[in-house]
């Protein structure tokens, strides 16, 4: 039976779990809503390095990733901070989609899937 670990777990979701070598992190959103596109994205990208670290890995080990935008014209100030951010080389298969997000204030939500490092 292979094993299975769950991170940060609350009454309604975890924020990470591990299965197979496979990490799989819940919607990323920030904390600061008071933010613009880049620095809520830039807060979000710091949470998925963490929880990365957290289960032995990094950016350079995503397998895919899913961004949810609420304005899809916000794109190219988010794609400005992801740019900078994502490993030269490394860059996962990704789908950026314009979707109303549980909080209004919230300007993206991310969705990392990753392998153990």
């Amino acid at each position: 039976m292979t094993e299975l670990q769950r991170f940060h777990v609350g009454p309604r979701l975890s924020e990470m779990a591990i299965h197979n070598g496979t990490i799989y992190l819940a919607g990323q959103v920030p904390d600061d809503t008071t933010l613009d596109m880049r620095g809520q994205t830039a807060q979000v990208l710091a949470m998925i390095d963490r929880l990365l670290a957290e289960a032995g890995s990094d950016k350079t080990r995503m397998l895919m990733v899913q961004i949810f935008l609420p304005d899809i014209g916000d794109i190219v100030a988010m794609n400005e901070v992801w740019d900078a951010w994502v490993a030269p080389g490394h860059t996962p298969p990704r789908a950026t989609v314009q979707a109303k997000l549980a909080n209004p204030a919230y300007k993206i939500e991310v969705v990392v899937t990753a392998a153990k490092a």
